[in-house]
């Protein structure tokens, strides 16, 4: 017989993992957008003191020197920034199934147990 109140309270158990899942998930895109803001940010100032730093330079060596250094750092810091996205995005994913997780495996494990096959009457 279908039970109206067990029925309530798994809608009001999905509805507010799937409401907490959002605001993880919101929460997690603000963090986000808050990196690479403030990764812009540093990279556009360092890029200013840069070119400051070479219009200062008197010879082709020197000139040539800074910007090597300053490409090679430039390319770390964005490998660094972009490997540490890449990891706030997969957290993102994984924190996203963990509410469903459990009911996943259990509709797999329920899925794969064979149902048992009675007789037709003839």
């Amino acid at each position: 017989m279908f039970n109206f109140d067990d029925a309530n309270r798994k809608s009001k158990e999905a509805i507010d993992t799937m409401l907490k899942s959002y605001s993880d998930t919101a929460r997690a895109f603000q963090a986000i957008a808050t990196e690479t803001a403030e990764y812009s940010k540093s990279a556009f100032q360092d890029a200013v003191t840069h070119f400051e730093t070479l219009s200062g330079a008197r010879s082709f060596e020197t000139v040539f020197e800074l910007q090597t250094n300053y490409a090679k750092s430039a390319y770390e810091g964005f490998v660094a920034e972009a490997t540490k996205l890449g990891e706030m995005y997969s957290d993102i994913a994984k924190n996203a199934y963990k509410p469903y997780q459990a009911p996943v495996a259990a509709a797999v494990k329920a899925a794969k147990t064979p149902a048992t096959v009675t007789p037709a009457a003839a």
